[in-house]
């Protein structure tokens, strides 16, 4: 494993980390507990630090699982976890993948911070992010007011948006990057969605911003895991995106195969050295279901990293081809977004 700085803070974070919604939600199928815990220790045994939760997930739940994981090592963890969502309040049933009530006021923010802080047995957060957030509450001094606040008080160590296609990306990222002093910011990136390197990456690059990436596996087209004829739970996470869009996407992960013929990596390792190659991207969170997965994503960063060519190529054949395959007939930002909101 190797590991990287968030620019601006002394937070070191291993280049590959863990998204505990694969284990603390039912949308990837991992249902078991043991397993679950199983997959945490695992990936951490071989060289992962940084832990990416949320309070939403499983209703805390998505928290407290990386306390009964780890008793005693948190000093050797980096968490990360959001908030944003009123899990608290709120009792209706969710249906499917719609969103909660979102609050975002400096005392239900603290209120947030405390419970998190609670869960997961600890006195501080190392990246605190809001998640999903929009450009309105981006535009609130109150709440970066709070986060600074909480920074100074040491219960989080960094803050940033965590950014939801659907929802919005490219307009809130980039406004977050130039007019709030965030050192981190989360978003969707893959060789078939790379929507962002066009000016978000670049922007990020030029004011010290750290990228946490994640989906690099595009749903499960570029490790395997997602086959057409396989029918899915309807609690996997693959059935909310567009089957016309996955269709595509197998279409396209056939034109990219010469990043494993005879390079020594699979194409579930290319695709994170992919995102790694950014220069602005710090960690990258594949989904981890089964040991066989964290054995061969935590060795990504081991494997030769793409050489300039590929990278290039890479390029040209997603401005060519595969962006004109992929996009989507619907925007809500000027630039085409990401298909599906995940995470």
């Amino acid at each position: 494993m190797k590991y990287r700085t968030i620019p601006g803070t002394e937070i070191r974070v291993s280049e590959v980390g863990f998204g505990v919604w694969s284990v603390a939600t039912t949308w990837w199928g991992v249902k078991d507990r043991n397993l679950a815990i199983r997959l945490l220790q695992q990936a951490f045994d071989l060289g992962v630090t940084f832990f990416d939760t949320a309070d939403v997930y499983a209703r805390g739940d998505g928290e407290t699982i990386l306390a009964e994981a780890f008793p005693g090592k948190r000093d050797q963890l980096v968490i990360g976890t959001k908030f944003g969502y009123d899990i608290y309040s709120y009792t209706g049933e969710r249906k499917g993948f719609a969103e909660l009530p979102q609050k975002w006021t400096p005392e239900f923010i603290r209120f947030a911070c405390e419970q998190s802080l609670k869960r997961l047995k600890t006195d501080y957060i190392d990246i605190y992010q809001l998640h999903n957030t929009r450009m309105t509450t981006l535009q609130q001094d109150s709440v970066f007011e709070t986060l600074e606040r909480l920074k100074e008080e040491g219960k989080i160590r960094a803050y940033g948006p965590a950014l939801g296609p659907d929802i919005g990306w490219r307009d809130e990222g980039l406004y977050a990057i130039e007019n709030r002093p965030i050192r981190v910011m989360q978003v969707i990136y893959n060789l078939l969605e790379q929507w962002p390197s066009l000016d978000l990456f670049p922007a990020a690059e030029r004011r010290g911003v750290g990228l946490i990436v994640r989906v690099p596996h595009a749903s499960g087209l570029l490790d395997g895991t997602y086959n057409p004829e396989k029918h899915f739970d309807k609690s996997d996470h693959r059935n909310h995106r567009k089957h016309d869009w996955m269709g595509r996407g197998l279409q396209a992960v056939e034109k990219l195969r010469f990043l494993t013929d005879g390079t020594g990596r699979t194409m579930g390792q290319a695709a994170i050295q992919f995102a790694l190659a950014q220069p602005s991207v710090v960690t990258v969170l594949p989904n981890f279901t089964s040991e066989e997965n964290v054995k061969e994503f935590c060795a990504a960063p081991d494997t030769p990293p793409l050489t300039r060519e590929e990278q290039d190529r890479i390029r040209r054949l997603w401005d060519e081809e595969l962006r004109e395959l992929l996009d989507q007939p619907y925007a809500n930002s000027e630039n085409k977004p990401m298909p599906v909101a995940r995470a």
